[in-house]
């Protein structure tokens, strides 16, 4: 099997030129004093790639540093991070080097490739996982692989062995639909729909945040992301490269750009039978479009149209920890982002192909250094007038105040209107 995987490799690269060339992203900032007042200063060779040095104009700082954090390597990070994915993918050690010569016409022994597999074990944390999993599935089956031209290519992952692992859990055994629905979207997603729905991200129009809350933390998801966007050149990239590393080396993403969509009946349903609020008094509003009717009021960037039949979408990541789905997008600079409405029709969507209950699912959207996750179903599903109330005769419809306590020592009040919430944890440990 890894024969064949070599062969693709081979003849995927025949085309190159017989030697790679290496780029570096530039640096941000000092990564001493986190300033963003640094100059070039030459570069360092080693033997397999020209390094580029920075130094800091910090008058407090002043230290030398390059683009990337790895220290004392003469393999590209590309490289490193390369090895250590085919490798996950069930290779040897031996045919994972003969791998990155093809690709790369660079040696690597088999010595330095498990000393990366083991220096990196705290991220790559699917090797506990790895000797059950080529137990069940060869090389070339164990990660399923289809693009789909939905309007534009997307690159469908999905990781066969990870989930069979994870399901034998106690606490994920109540998740197998979601298995059964990664299982037959090669086969059975209806790609006519993505031509013609409108597209989940396009939505506009604003969930009402009364009830809940978005929690920022800093975990794995972070880390794994500083650790491979510094081999990502191409900003265009950022979101393929990275999905490439976390569904083979991460231990719970299980499927990367999910096709998920959601029916105009399946909304109806939600409302009026769930009780769910998910359509406003106003519709749904959509990013202005050629066609689209005047938007009301002095809107110039928004569209309000009919329930729409269709909504389609594709999640970036699909995850299982502690006997939950986590639904993650990737946004760059996503402290300035607040993506609570794509992520919630994501969720919906996903409930309704799976027949799986809201509360199963959390949502979140990261990036190097921030980490922000909700329940979606404390956007859609808001809280009854308390019983209490009701029979006091109390014409209050506003609930009594509510505090939250999160297992870091926080507590919060949860809020009573329609204003975003994030509550930030005392420290930033892994979570």
């Amino acid at each position: 099997m890894s024969n064949e995987i070599i062969q693709r490799v081979e003849d995927k690269s025949s085309s190159q030129s017989n030697k790679t060339q290496f780029t570096q992203r530039d640096a941000e900032r000092c990564p001493y004093c986190d300033s963003v007042n640094f100059v070039k200063r030459g570069t360092r060779k080693n033997i397999n790639q020209t390094v580029q040095l920075y130094i800091c104009r910090n008058t407090e700082c002043g230290k030398t540093f390059t683009a990337s954090d790895v220290k004392g390597k003469h393999f590209p990070l590309r490289v490193i991070i390369e090895g250590m994915s085919y490798y996950n993918l069930g290779l040897t050690l031996e045919a994972t080097c003969q791998i990155i010569k093809k690709k790369f016409n660079l040696t690597l022994g088999p010595a330095t490739l498990s000393e990366w597999i083991n220096q990196y074990k705290p991220l790559c944390t699917f090797g506990r996982l790895r000797e059950y999993a080529i137990k069940m599935f060869s090389p070339k089956d164990i990660i399923e692989v289809v693009t789909m031209a939905h309007r534009q290519l997307y690159r469908f992952r999905y990781h066969r062995a990870k989930i069979v692992l994870m399901l034998q859990e106690f606490k994920n055994r109540n998740l197998k639909p979601l298995k059964e629905y990664l299982d037959n979207i090669s086969s059975e997603t209806p790609h006519q729909y993505f031509a013609d729905g409108e597209r989940m991200s396009e939505v506009k129009s604003k969930f009402d945040k009364a009830d809940m809350i978005v929690r920022s933390k800093f975990n794995y998801a972070n880390r794994l992301a500083a650790f491979v966007l510094q081999a990502v050149t191409d900003n265009k990239q950022r979101h393929e490269e990275l999905q490439r590393f976390m569904i083979a080396n991460d231990s719970c993403t299980v499927a990367t750009e999910v096709p998920v969509y959601i029916r105009k009946e399946d909304i109806e349903h939600m409302e009026n039978i769930l009780k769910f609020k998910v359509v406003g008094d106003d519709g749904i509003v959509f990013k202005s479009r050629k066609g689209d009717e005047p938007p009301k009021g002095n809107s110039t960037s928004a569209a309000v149209r009919n329930l729409p039949r269709l909504l389609t979408g594709h999640i970036d990541f699909v995850q299982i920890r502690n006997g939950s789905v986590h639904l993650l997008d990737y946004k760059p600079n996503a402290a300035k982002e607040k993506p609570i409405e794509q992520l919630t029709w994501y969720a919906l969507a996903m409930s309704r192909l799976t027949g799986m209950r809201l509360f199963e699912f959390k949502c979140a959207w990261f990036d190097e250094k921030d980490y922000f996750e909700f329940y979606p179903l404390h956007v859609v599903k808001k809280l009854q007038r308390p019983a209490a109330d009701i029979a006091k005769g109390s014409t209050s419809k506003r609930p009594r105040k509510r505090i939250i306590y999160f297992k870091d020592g926080t507590k919060a009040e949860v809020p009573k209107e329609n204003k975003l919430s994030i509550i930030p944890i005392l420290a930033k440990t892994l979570q």
